[in-house]
């Protein structure tokens, strides 16, 4: 900002200027002082005028950074949203898994007792069969041994 520096300039010149003695008043080169001021006069609309550039830059430097932090934001509030709907997701798929599972063993169990209650059942058929099997093969062999006896008493009584 020229017109600042020459005002500036302007007032340290008034500072060091010689004061009159018993009096506020002081001896400054008039001409100096006033081609400083006459400088910092034209030098002012120019300044004024970049200030302003400033100001609406300055301005529209913050409405974009608003705009920017707003659209930051809303991309953070939907991130999360997204980020506690996943973690939702994922715990119900959890708890769904879960309980898929608990229910699987249970009907694993139930069809595995059925499965040795089955099994079970047509043993005990097998092993009724096979006494009942048995026991006809040993009165069988039990017959036969008795024949073969009647025999051999038959043949006694014939050579008698």
């Amino acid at each position: 900002m020229d017109s600042i520096e020459k005002l500036i300039s302007a007032i340290t010149m008034v500072e060091e200027a010689r004061s009159v003695p018993l009096s506020a008043s002081c001896v400054v080169h008039r001409s100096e002082l006033l081609e400083i001021l006459d400088d910092a006069k034209n030098a002012l609309p120019q300044d004024f005028a970049q200030a302003q550039n400033l100001l609406l830059t300055r301005d529209a430097i913050l409405e974009e950074g608003r705009g920017s932090a707003e659209q930051l934001i809303a991309m953070a509030r939907e991130e999360v949203a997204r980020m506690v709907e996943q973690t939702s997701i994922v715990q119900s798929a959890r708890d769904e898994s879960m309980r898929i599972l608990v229910e699987a063993r249970a009907i694993a169990e139930n069809e595995r007792q059925e499965v040795e209650e089955y099994i079970d059942s047509r043993l005990a058929t097998l092993e009724v069969i096979l006494n009942k099997t048995m026991d006809a093969v040993s009165r069988g062999r039990e017959r036969l041994a008795g024949a073969h006896d009647n025999d051999v008493l038959s043949q006694l009584a014939a050579d008698k």
